[in-house]
């Protein structure tokens, strides 16, 4: 390892922002300590005056030498601009696949069989198991290298793209992934960044771009990124080549928001020193807009953008019933281990008796006789681990990998899923995880995009108390000129002033920027003839439909130049006004203000922002009568603003610029200062009146999250927008509603009190309420108990997530959150930076719980999340398509979640648990009689069934009808699930594989082989004969058993389905028909290729039996019986909604659900279900959905009663709770 010791001492000049102002000199003493490490160079500098960096980056613009005699040239590595989100290379696909492959318990199982087929002589061939495997193993390594391979195009669509950099003076063209860190990078309007960059220069003379950076944080508005103030004046390609500069900043970090570094420039070889913010940094991924050009230094690239370092690495996820099925797999493991090691000691027990001793007939040689006892046992304990071996079957996982292969293309051939505006079709990335949406506990979703089409519209606005709509219909007339007062329809000379005021000020008070656009024909037109039509960009949207707005009104914006805002009246004149000040908006203040001077000379100080922060401020106007609007139009979803002016006189004026001057040029604690003296500014307020604007949400948004919360789910907002906006969202798409207690855990507060104190206090405030019971346990449903909306915040979400300090007693604050998170129907989460939206989902993820996660988004903010969550949705928005390459499923509107979880996720989840449950099951009835059998042959290993029996079983006799249910079956009509999504809840927490269903299906299992086996023993203990006098052999009662377990199996299958169809039909029956065909020809022909002919004629022989016919019914009938008795006392007894439902639906041959909503089949407060994790309420229907669409008539007691269907099924609690149900044949008619 190499060091570099360099001390200097050198006196520079430090020019400050204000040109105006004198130059300072500073002493410094630089020690730079580099030694080589991850990106060539890390090294510690101190500065006087500057707090300590460590591991900061020298970066030289051009790649030029610093002048000779300033600072040593150290010459840093750094990695090219290349990104990289595949998994594989060429050469690693192989191990690396196999690695992944063989870590699943049953893959490293089936190979472990194999290898001792393969080394020892075993009753059975290696075949039998080798093929399988390949056939799995080959199947899934071709899917998941094919994925690959699409993402190595995608990164070879980026990596090759064309980008602008200037080199010897010209502007030369060359591949983005052979950008390097110090070119100097020339970039277009509507072009977007290949890296991180420092701004050197624009197009604009201000030296300012603008910026969407809505890949990068969900925001699509346009945001201001400032130039360095000395270089803001080379606008060509020799002037900026001609620069000579070095930065020095820190080495990347994920934090989007945060940038520290400085540059230095090279006049007359004496270092000028301008420091570097965030607002000098433009990130890979934004876009530049509004304006011509730029140039800029490249300063992180490739990997080390913020973009790249805010990606989760691509990692295997694995669904909840794959977990169940390597659960299960361990305890059929144990089972197959004791069986094995039962019969070999029984084995040796058995032939201790001389006479016992091991059957000529087995073929043994004298040195296999001579081995060591040791050895033997050993080889015979593998041999009977693989007579055993089919207790575990390969074939599952082929049709596990089938079923979802094939179950897939359910969700891209849905109609309802099809949007034609897009032209789109929900797309499947991850077959395997089919089955985890209908286990979904938790959703995250983003706001931007994905909740809200992000198109704010100007609805109305208030002036001291007087309504005004734009564009209201009057007299069957459209006035576009003025709006409607809904109150007072002739305000007062005094109202008419205050009245335009209000609107002025909301013509200057903003960010806006305008870009003059023409029309085809080259004729400029707006609502004013003979105007250029305003097309107005913002880094805020609802500053833009607010200025919309009031063109609507008849005032428009028209321009900021030379520090003048111009703005067109109502009469058609042009008003201009000086700008003096802006007070940016901050999320603390949650307001902004401007200081202009009219051309009378007068002084405003016009201010908007929250009623919570104009209002306090306020001492004159009509408090009263705006707060009642805004609280108003806040009920109906609506963002509000409230508007203020203050009159300065000149003495006023000047102290307000000494105290901004004096905050700006602060070194220390600059934020706190500039909020303190905009603290002392923004006072003695008088009240104009409040706006209202709406943002427009995505189709039936709220209708699929109130699905959702019915559903049991709880829904998380992550978004990196601004904490008002996002809330009024939340309130709009009613994740929020209007009784909701919120809680807020933001900086604002934790400026007040510390974040323990905040956090205990938010934490009381829950249990109190509900008794130290979380929020699960009244299902999300809150009748009875305050609703509780958590809102947090970026910052304070890193001061929770921080690991607690040794020295202190704060403690672990994750636990007391997540308690606080668990007790609050909804959670909205501010200012995120993509990395921390990844944090919030692998806290819950890793809480006790251990919930499942779905997040969605369709923004490059949104992948770290996506990848994170154990179901990762991307929606195909405007943002590119970032999140639709990387998530598990792609959809093209949010609302059509709904039916990808309540429906698709139900039936998947039904079908796959029915499937795995049925393959155990099917192998205990399977091997269970070839263990027994071992107890009547001496434990010699000899097969119960035949060799082909064995191999076809679970490949071809009984495969195929459980393969076709696990595609088909529809246990629920699919109307009657998106109606009613509480019946989502049936299957939630993985209720279907828990381990009393299991062991349940396990015991049926074992008591259908000990039928088969003894019923058929018993049976023909004294008639073995067949009717010309020949007795039965082995193989001719384990083609018997063989036969009766087929038949067992298959019409256990039949029983428990409910969605019939000509396929079913055709593929169970057939399949039955096939065994008989096949055991037919397999023994009535001599087959040429076998050197073993024990199976001829033995199926012909046993059904010339006329006992052998019937005690092949009575098997049937008595290993079907006790599972059809159970399932009629317990529908009976205890039905589940799901069983509820089924009843009702037959009763009304398939139309109930005509009659919605389906809440009343539900079982009320209390009610205790079996199969559910917890008591469920009815939730109360809304007040916008029609009551019912049919009156039904119901005897379902003594006396007819006449009931209303809302929300369904309230009767069969009545129903139940009197023990006359729908299993006592309720009679019913429309």
């Amino acid at each position: 390892m190499l060091f570099y010791l360099i001390t200097r001492r050198q006196a520079f000049h430090v020019k400050s922002p204000n040109p105006d102002e004198s130059l300072s000199v500073i002493d410094t003493r630089d020690v730079i300590v580099g030694l080589r490490g991850r990106s060539g160079g890390e090294r510690r500098k101190e500065c006087v005056g500057e707090e300590n960096w460590v591991d900061s980056r020298t970066i030289y613009i051009g790649h030029k030498e610093p002048p000779p005699g300033t600072e040593a040239f150290i010459q840093q590595r750094f990695p090219d601009n290349r990104i990289v989100s595949s998994k594989y290379t060429f050469w690693n696909f192989i191990p690396k696949n196999m690695f992944e492959q063989f870590r699943r318990v049953a893959n490293f199982y089936f190979l472990i069989i194999f290898l001792v087929q393969l080394i020892i002589d075993t009753p059975t061939s290696p075949i039998t198991s080798g093929l399988p495997l390949f056939f799995v193993i080959t199947v899934t390594a071709i899917k998941q290298g094919y994925e690959d391979w699409l993402r190595h195009k995608a990164d070879n669509s980026v990596n090759q793209c064309p980008v602008h950099v200037v080199q010897h003076g010209k502007v030369v063209r060359k591949q983005s992934r052979k950008l390097r860190v110090g070119d100097v990078v020339f970039v277009k309007e509507n072009e977007t960044f290949p890296c991180d960059l420092i701004l050197l220069s624009t197009s604009r003379d201000e030296g300012v771009c603008y910026v969407t950076t809505a890949s990068l944080d969900g925001e699509s508005s346009h945001k201001t990124y400032f130039a360095v103030q000395d270089t803001k004046a080379y606008n060509t390609e020799q002037e900026v080549d001609s620069i000579h500069a070095t930065i020095e900043c820190e080495q990347p970090q994920p934090d989007l928001y945060k940038f520290v570094g400085r540059i230095n420039i090279y006049m007359d070889n004496e270092p000028v020193a301008r420091p570097l913010g965030s607002e000098n940094l433009l990130l890979r991924g934004a876009t530049l807009k509004n304006t011509e050009y730029i140039y800029a230094v490249a300063i992180y690239t490739g990997m080390e953008t913020k973009m790249a370092l805010n990606y989760q690495s691509k990692t295997q996820k694995r669904s909840a019933v794959e977990k169940s099925m390597n659960a299960y797999l361990v305890v059929y493991l144990f089972i197959l281990i004791s069986k094995a090691f039962v019969n070999t000691v029984l084995k040796y027990v058995w032939q201790a008796d001389p006479n016992r001793d091991e059957p000529w007939y087995n073929d043994r040689t004298e040195s296999e006789r001579q081995r060591h006892i040791v050895i033997r046992a050993f080889t015979d304990f593998l041999a009977f681990m693989v007579l055993f071996n089919y207790i575990i079957p390969v074939s599952m996982y082929v049709t596990v990998e089938m079923q979802k292969f094939l179950g897939s293309y359910f969700i891209m051939w849905d109609d309802e899923m099809f949007d034609e505006e897009l032209g789109e079709r929900a797309v499947v990335n991850t077959s395997d995880l089919n089955e985890e949406l209908g286990q979904v506990e938790y959703v995250f979703t983003d706001k931007t995009g994905t909740l809200t089409e992000n198109n704010m519209e100007f609805i109305e606005c208030c002036v001291d108390g007087h309504v005004y709509v734009p564009h209201v219909i009057l007299n069957g007339q459209v006035m576009p000129g003025a709006g409607m007062d809904m109150i007072d329809t002739s305000p007062g000379p005094e109202a008419r002033e205050h009245e335009e005021l209000f609107f002025r000020a909301l013509c200057l008070c903003h960010t806006v920027q305008v870009k003059e656009e023409e029309t085809v024909d080259g004729i400029k037109q707006g609502i004013h003839q003979g105007k250029s039509t305003s097309f107005y960009i913002s880094s805020s949207p609802d500053e833009v439909a607010l200025v919309e707005g009031m063109k609507r009104l008849g005032f428009t914006y028209l321009r900021l130049k030379d520090s003048h805002m111009e703005i067109l009246n109502r009469e058609d004149e042009i008003e201009r006004f000086e700008l003096l000040e802006v007070l940016t908006f901050d999320s603390v203040r949650r307001r902004m203000s401007v200081i202009v001077r009219s051309s009378s000379g007068q002084l405003y100080l016009f201010c908007k922002g929250a009623d919570s922060s104009i209002f306090p401020r306020v001492i004159s106007g009509k408090v009263e009568q705006v707060k009642a609007r805004v609280e108003h139009n806040a009920v109906e979803g609506l963002r509000t603003l409230c508007v203020a002016y203050r009159l300065l006189s000149p003495e006023q004026y000047q102290e307000v610029c000494h105290l901004l001057s004096g905050a700006k040029l602060a070194l220390q604690d600059r934020d706190k200062r500039l909020a303190e003296a905009y603290d002392i500014i923004e006072k003695d307020l008088i009240l104009l009146g409040a706006t209202a604007v709406e943002d427009r949400l995505q189709e039936k948004a709220a209708d699929t999250i109130e699905s959702l919360h019915k559903a049991g789910m709880k829904v998380w907002v992550l978004t990196g927008d601004k904490m008002e906006t996002a809330a009024a969202t939340c309130y709009a798409s009613k994740l929020f509603h209007r009784n909701t207690q919120i809680l807020e855990l933001t900086t604002k507060r934790t400026e007040e009190q510390s974040l323990h104190d905040v956090l205990f206090d938010l934490s009381r405030t829950v249990l109190r309420q509900h008794g130290g019971m979380t929020r699960d346990t009244f299902s999300g449903l809150s009748g009875d108990c305050t609703d509780y909306g958590l809102i947090i915040d970026g910052a304070t979400l890193s001061a929770v997530m921080r690991p607690p300090q040794e020295d202190s007693n704060s403690g672990n604050y994750k636990e007391i959150f997540l308690e606080i998170c668990r007790n609050c129907s909804a959670v909205l989460c501010c200012r995120m930076a993509p990395l921390q939206k990844a944090q919030i989902v692998k806290l819950i993820k890793a809480s006790k719980e251990h919930p499942i996660t779905l997040a969605i988004g369709d923004g490059a903010n949104d992948v770290s999340m996506i990848l994170e969550a154990h179901v990762g949705v991307g929606i195909m928005g405007k943002e590119g398509r970032q999140a639709v390459r990387n998530s598990d499923y792609a959809i093209p509107k949010f609302k059509h979640l709904k039916k990808m979880l309540l429906v698709h996720g139900h039936y998947y989840y039904i079908r796959i648990s029915e499937l795995v449950q049925y393959f155990f099951y099917k192998n205990v009835c399977f091997i269970f009689p070839q263990f027994l059998y071992q107890f009547f042959c001496g434990f010699s290993q000899q097969p119960l069934y035949d060799t082909a029996y064995l191999t076809l079983y679970n490949i071809s006799f009984t495969s195929l009808p459980i393969l076709l249910y696990s595609l088909i079956e529809q246990h629920i009509n699919m109307d009657i699930l998106k109606k009613d999504p509480s019946l989502y809840r049936d299957i939630a927490k993985n209720s279907l594989l828990r381990w009393p269903i299991f062991i349940y299906w396990t015991i049926l299992g074992v008591y259908d082989a000990i039928v088969m086996f003894f019923g058929a023993y018993f049976l023909f203990d004294n008639t073995t004969f067949t009717s010309n006098g020949q007795m039965f052999g082995n193989w001719t009662f384990g083609t018997l058993v063989f036969t009766v377990l087929v038949f067992t199996v298959t019409f256990k299958l039949a029983l428990d389905t409910h969605y019939w169809t000509w396929i079913n039909h055709f593929v169970i029956w057939g399949s039955l028909i096939f065994f008989v065909v096949f055991s037919l020809l397999w023994g009535g022909i001599i087959w040429p290729f076998l050197n073993y002919q024990r199976m001829y004629y033995v199926f012909m022989q046993m059904l010339s039996s006329g006992p052998a016919w019937l005690s092949i019914i009575l098997l049937i009938t008595a290993g079907l019986l006790p599972d059809v008795l159970k399932k009629v006392i317990w529908r009976a007894l205890w039905p589940t909604t799901t069983e509820r439902i089924q009843n009702a639906d037959k009763l009304y041959k398939g139309h109930l659900s005509e009659f919605t909503p389906l809440a009343s089949l539900q079982s009320k407060a209390g009610s205790q279900r079996r199969g559910s994790g917890g008591q469920r309420n009815a939730p109360n229907p809304r007040r916008s959905e029609p009551f019912s669409k049919k009156t039904m008539f119901t005897r379902w007691q003594r006396t007819p009663d006449y009931c209303t269907f809302t929300p369904l099924l309230r009767f069969a609690d009545g129903a139940r709770n009197s023990r006359q149900g729908y299993a006592q044949g309720g009679q019913t008619s429309v």
